[in-house]
């Protein structure tokens, strides 16, 4: 009997671009096809679905300036990566390569489309990545995760697909818990995470906002937040003089289950997070990371606020009084609350792994 076909995928090391990946390559092993991840070293630290022995690390580099210098060395790892996923290629013979944005796809996608492998890029994002925009001319075919995203290119609109972020199984089970309504005199169950590039900033802004609440209010939160290490003794010295019920770590590993368990979130943007609060359905303040070229973090935040599931705040507008006097509004209307968890969850997409593992399969012919 020969071997399953194998299908490659491509991804950065962030969670960002690997938890898609994970996603679909559960729906794909259940079909009975073979996955393997090619990443770069961060990926390393990953435990999901992708075991040591499943993943193919290949050099790459980020463009990190216009220098002629910095443009030398990014153009080397690049095509240094290119060579070694060309021998990678040609010893797994992938019948299909998909790529999840994050410079580190560049290497094994270049490769595919010298080898004449059948390719495809995801983007999660309301604006394509950078990296994606590299590939899209050359790529078999395109998915997005919002509608619109190449609109304005027929010929790459020609080749893109709507498929929605692929959920892995843990976000699944958390859509499945349905939002619990606030009552008036009831706990406000309040998350607040940043992820890496934002927790910075929710350490400088909620302890305050939160010290500003009415005190009947402070004494109904229950709140978990993400908190760098080094952020961590000075925001909890401000919530041990509120004395407010908390629980505060770097990362919570069952982050899945505690957006289920929210019933307010305030959070960075990332295509990732937009995707899940749609997915689970809760109702959010989201502050995009400002500063990127793109703006893809301001673009995202903006699918889930003009459909009504969010209040988008630029992170200038982003202080202490503003946030508590959006929390105060929003505990004192729990109907609106439900109301933007209800919004929230039509903007997200379950089946979107299955989708891409439809277009995967026709991608690769199988």
């Amino acid at each position: 009997m020969s071997e399953a076909p194998l299908i490659l995928l491509a991804a950065g090391g962030t969670g960002g671009h690997l938890f898609p990946a994970e996603a679909l390559g559960v729906v794909l092993m259940k079909r009975g096809l073979r996955v393997r991840l090619v990443t770069d070293s961060r990926a390393m630290r990953y435990s999901g679905l992708f075991s040591a022995d499943m993943i193919d690390v290949v050099p790459s580099e980020t463009v990190r300036g216009r220098t002629p210098w910095a443009l030398a060395r990014t153009g080397v790892m690049l095509g240094a990566g290119t060579a070694l996923a060309i021998g990678l290629m040609m010893r797994l013979r992938p019948a299909a390569v998909i790529g999840f944005g994050g410079y580190p796809t560049l290497p094994p996608l270049f490769a595919a489309r010298a080898l004449r492998i059948p390719t495809l890029i995801h983007d999660a994002n309301a604006v394509m990545g950078r990296a994606n925009r590299l590939l899209s001319r050359r790529v078999s075919a395109i998915a997005t995760s919002l509608p619109g995203v190449l609109d304005r290119d027929p010929e790459l609109a020609a080749k893109t697909t709507t498929t929605g972020t692929p959920m892995r199984p843990a976000i699944l089970a958390a859509a499945a818990v349905p939002f619990a309504p606030l009552d008036a005199e009831g706990p406000l169950r309040l998350l607040v995470v940043g992820g890496s590039q934002g927790a910075r900033v929710m350490a400088d802004i909620v302890p305050g906002a939160l010290d500003k609440l009415d005190p009947a209010l402070l004494r109904r939160l229950a709140l978990t937040q993400q908190v760098r290490d080094e952020d961590m003794s000075r925001v909890r010295a401000v919530y041990d003089r509120l004395k407010i019920a908390c629980e505060l770590a770097p990362f919570f590993s069952d982050l899945p289950a505690r957006l289920a368990a929210s019933q307010l979130v305030v959070s960075r943007s990332g295509a990732g997070t937009v995707a899940e609060l749609g997915a689970i359905g809760r109702p959010s303040i989201l502050v995009p990371l400002p500063g990127a070229l793109d703006q893809d973090q301001f673009a995202n935040a903006g699918v889930l606020a003009d459909a009504g599931g969010a209040i988008r705040i630029v992170q200038g507008d982003f202080t202490s009084e503003r946030l508590a006097a959006e929390i105060t509004a929003l505990a004192a209307d729990p109907q609106k609350l439900t109301a933007m968890a209800t919004v929230a969850r039509t903007v997200g997409r379950l089946d979107a792994a299955d989708r891409l593992a439809d277009l995967v399969m026709r991608v690769a012919r199988i």
